[in-house]
């Protein structure tokens, strides 16, 4: 699933579903690329076939993000889920509206236990929230964003070394 162009199609079919050629125009890349890309998120369960339809003469295969699984529950953090966030990061920030708002942040903080449970809570919400409003890719009345979040607890060295470096704090 690390892998940008995966990233991106779980976003695109979340809101509606999409065939390997419509994913193809989407993201600009080759039919054969995005076929093999959404086989390896069917494996995964990540997508679901959400209608089979006619077209050209041929069986048009038409996938869905699987819903209640959403990237904020993978726990596993590997650096490759990370370098594909950022550069998806990367490749949208290119693509920013000029003069549009948005939001923009960094953090590293020492919070308490409590706090950083309610922030997560919080941020989950908004997130499904988001991801509840989305439309299929160019409806009408809607306007394209871009979101990367990746909020974590970090290791710290020790508690010790806190405690000892009034910087730290």
């Amino acid at each position: 699933m690390a892998h940008p162009v995966r990233l991106r199609m779980l976003s695109l079919m979340w809101a509606a579903p999409l065939s390997a050629a419509e994913l193809s125009r989407e993201l600009d890349i080759s039919h054969a690329l995005a076929s093999q890309h959404l086989r390896r998120l069917d494996a995964a369960g990540l997508v679901e076939l959400s209608e089979v339809r006619s077209h050209r003469g041929g069986r048009e295969r038409r996938y869905r993000t699987v819903h209640g699984t959403p990237l904020s529950d993978r726990q596993d953090g590997t650096p490759l889920l990370a370098e594909a966030l950022a550069r998806n990061l990367r490749d949208r920030a290119a693509r920013r509206a000029p003069g549009q708002e948005g939001v923009t942040s960094d953090a590293e903080l020492w919070v308490a236990p409590e706090a950083w449970d309610a922030f997560r809570t919080r941020m989950a919400e908004l997130l499904a929230d988001l991801h509840e409003a989305a439309r299929a890719p160019h409806a009408p009345g809607s306007v394209l964003l871009g979101a990367t979040v990746m909020a974590f607890l970090v290791q710290a060295d020790t508690a010790e070394d806190a405690e000892e470096d009034p910087d730290a704090r």
